[in-house]
Order: C-alpha cells, then structure tokens, then sequence
C-alpha cells in the first residue's frame, strides 16, 4: 500500500546578484514579471518562506525567496554595507536579474524596515503588501536583545556565548505555542559567525526603526495599494498594538491579530497564515 504525498511546487537554486551568490527558493511561473517577493527577517532565512512559497503557487503566483547577504547560506560581497539601504540594494538586484517588475510583498521582522525601504525607491512597482509582525513603527523603542546588539563589547560577547541551548531557550521563551524543533535547529545552524557579526552591523547602522514612517505614509497611502497585516498578539519584540498602524500606510488593509501566536506566525499558526494569505492573493 502506498501513500501518494503531493510534491512541493518549491524549487531550490541559487542567484548571482549584488557581487554576490545568494540561496533561491522559487515556485509558480518563473517566467512571470509580477511576483511575490518574500524577505526574512533576523534571525533568518529564505527557509522561513517554504509554506507560504507554495501557497502563492498554488494561488497561481510566482513566489520567489533568497537570503540576504550574510543571512542563510549567502556570504555578502566585498565592502557590503550591513546597513537598510544597502540590504534593499541587494533586494533590488535580485529583483532585476530575476526579471520581476512588479512585486507582492512579504515581510517579516527586520524585512519589514527593508521591504519598505526598497517600496519607497519603487513604489510603481509595488502590486501589494504582507506584513507579518513588521511594519511602519512610529515611536517604536529597541527590544532588549536588539539594545544588547547595539552596545559596543556587550553585544560582541553575547554573540560569543550564544550556545544552540541558549538560543533554543530565547527563542522559544516568549513562544506562547513554542517553535518546532526543527525550526529553531536550522535557524541556529545558520547563525554561525558570519551573521553574528551582520547582525551587530545591522542594527548599530539602525538608530530609528520608525524614522520611515512619516515618509511612508505621505508616499504611499494615497495609492490603495492591496495590504494584508498579520500580528501575533504575544510578540515580545514588536507589539501587537502596531498592527493598526498599518493602516496609516495602507488604508485598506486587511489586519489579523492572532490571538495565541507570538513572533513568528507563519510558523507557530501556519495553517491560519497561510489560508490567509491564499485568500488576499486570489483574484
């Protein structure tokens, strides 16, 4: 007796883009110059996108992911600014070499400040917006592990001491659901010394993670661009109470507030996430 299992619509590869050869997740039309583009946040990788991948494809869309520079499996070139403008640069080469003009959206974490960075450079091309406990963040103040990265020796140590148990252990310890296993594993294995180090640059480069806000706002509200926000009421680094404020930008957009997720919704709640998510993309 055997089992017939459907095969994953998600291909893997890689793509040479910004000095540099990144990870590459894809699926659906890959001839297609309209996509959904899917940018991970910190700790993470193109890995994060896998469930959410398949779902636009099998909505119709073409759904690309990579990792960012220093991030995953990607090794940033030469002289790569760890810096929001410099990791949208990079979003916006891979965009170009991957022949997509227009871009659905999907953002995550500190995807978000890079996502929008990029949408405020091109926002003709932007066809629509997920965020997913990230977005425009007026007032908003450092977590505490982003003020332990931003403190200079402080920060270096703690990446030092970063065991796979301790980093289970944050991970998992404002978790209202827990993370898988697997998740955190993988995510760990990719948090070697190389992004220890993106990540001290990052966000020592980021004194406001709201600055953006009042320009976004001007720039894009006025444009009813199609926005889809998804918040896990316990997150412990960016507050639910932000997922409203979406609306400032996008005034239309449909916002969910999921009520026993914490950080990561598209994986303590992916079913919930990704029906959602099928459902904004369906024509």
């Amino acid at each position: 007796m055997s089992t017939n299992v459907p095969a994953s619509p998600v291909e893997r590869g890689s793509l040479l883009a910004g000095g540099t050869r990144a990870r590459l997740i894809q699926a659906g039309p890959v001839e297609a110059s309209e996509a959904v583009v899917f940018i991970h946040g910190n700790p993470g990788s193109s890995d994060d996108w896998v469930g959410l991948a398949a779902a636009a494809a099998n909505a119709g869309k073409r759904a690309v992911a990579f990792d960012l520079p220093d991030f995953g499996e990607t090794v940033a070139p030469d002289g790569f600014q760890h810096d929001v403008p410099g990791y949208a640069g990079f979003v916006d080469a891979g965009l170009t070499e991957l022949g997509i003009e227009r871009a659905h959206l999907v953002l995550h974490d500190f995807g978000g400040p890079i996502g929008l960075y990029w949408a405020a450079s091109h926002p003709d091309a932007l066809a629509s917006i997920t965020l997913i406990d990230t977005g425009l963040l007026p007032g908003y103040k450092w977590h505490t592990l982003a003020r332990i990265w931003r403190t200079p020796v402080v920060g270096e140590i703690f990446q030092a001491t970063a065991t796979r148990s301790a980093f289970r252990f944050l991970l998992n310890r404002n978790e209202p659901r827990g993370l898988p296993r697997d998740f955190v594993e993988a995510m760990y294995d990719h948090f070697d010394r190389r992004t220890r180090k993106a990540v001290l640059k990052l966000y020592r480069a980021t004194d406001d993670p709201g600055g953006m806000s009042e320009a976004l706002v001007g720039l894009l509200a006025g444009r009813e661009i199609p926005a889809l926000v998804i918040w896990g009421e316990h997150d412990a680094y960016l507050p639910w109470k932000y997922a409203e404020r979406q609306r400032d930008a996008f005034p239309a957009a449909e916002v969910h507030v999921l009520p026993a997720s914490g950080h990561w919704p598209f994986v303590d709640a992916p079913e919930t996430v990704e029906r959602l998510f099928a459902e904004f993309l369906a024509p």
